[in-house]
């Protein structure tokens, strides 16, 4: 049987692998494996991967794909898997999206093309483009503070009405005027069109109208970020908040120098993936001491969350 395709982004707590790599710095496709499975057992909402947490701009577009490949396989329909297919060039993420509905992901997520400075009319020929070269529902990312450009609600809007398969962008401004004029505009024209927010704050995405929260925490502490959907969904954002708190304080602590200290902190938690490409570095033994005291402060050892494989 044929999967169905994605109406909306998946509602819930998305998930966004890392890359392992060998001492090397040869992508480790074993543990890759490993993790996959790993996250899959989480109970995700679905899964993004090769965004920039798996370190996607220092592969090779083989090994990017291959990485697409084997979350596929591994994934085997048991959650959506969405495919980043971001790259600086149209014709690249043309091929990335190509590839990726030839080898059966369920939908592609897109972001602004960095370096170049893009005005608005070649902004929306790459997104419309990259659409346009599967049939697989497509996602945008927005992040103004990486990339210097950010999507306008007219500009979503815009795409939602020449673009039939385009169901959802992942926002992150942390700009809430941003998120609700989107919502509202989007919705609209479309209204099952979805945002998430990232990373993971949970009760803003859900009490402004979001489905949920691509987490970085979720490679790490699973449980309390599902916790905290839980609640949200449930509308106790009360009871949620204690969490809330937590998974921001977890966010604090891996932003600096990321996507370092999630590694560091997986290997910690007993699921080791190795080191990071250049030109990202790798903790100091004085910076992991203090991770690993942030993470007791945070309840990471106390058998509440998962360890190991």
């Amino acid at each position: 049987m044929s999967k169905q395709p994605l109406r909306t982004v998946p509602h819930g707590v998305m998930h966004v692998p890392v890359t392992p790599f060998k001492d090397d710095m040869s992508v480790d496709y074993a543990t890759f494996e490993k993790l996959v499975d790993w996250h899959v057992r989480q109970k995700p909402s679905s899964l993004c991967v090769i965004l920039h947490i798996a370190e996607s701009v220092s592969l090779t577009v083989e090994e990017h794909k291959k990485l697409i490949e084997v979350s596929v396989k591994v994934t085997n329909g048991r959650v959506p898997v969405i495919a980043n297919v971001s790259n600086a060039g149209t014709e690249i993420a043309i091929d990335l999206a190509r590839h990726a509905e030839k080898v059966g992901a369920d939908a592609t997520i897109c972001l602004a093309p960095y370096y170049w400075p893009v005005p608005e009319e070649a902004l929306h020929d790459h997104f419309y483009r990259v659409a346009k070269a599967s049939s697989l529902p497509f996602m945008i990312y927005n992040s103004p503070i990486f990339h210097g450009t950010s999507l306008s609600p007219k500009f979503l809007v815009r795409l939602i009405e020449e673009l039939p398969n385009f169901i959802g962008e992942k926002e992150a401004s942390h700009n809430f005027e941003y998120f609700i004029e989107a919502r509202r505009l989007t919705q609209k024209v479309r209204p099952e069109f979805g945002l998430i927010l990232g990373v993971e704050y949970i009760i803003p995405s859900m009490s402004m109208g979001g489905v949920g929260s691509m987490s970085i925490a979720g490679s790490v502490a699973p449980n309390i970020m599902q916790k905290l959907y839980d609640l949200c969904a449930a509308g106790k954002y009360g009871e949620a908040l204690p969490l809330q708190d937590k998974a921001s304080h977890y966010w604090q602590i891996f932003k600096p120098e990321y996507p370092s200290p999630i590694k560091a902190a997986m290997e910690m938690m007993g699921r080791p993936v190795g080191v990071v490409r250049g030109p990202m570095r790798p903790l100091t033994d004085a910076q992991k001491k203090t991770l690993r005291k942030e993470l007791e402060t945070l309840g990471a050892f106390d058998g509440s969350e998962p360890m190991g494989w």
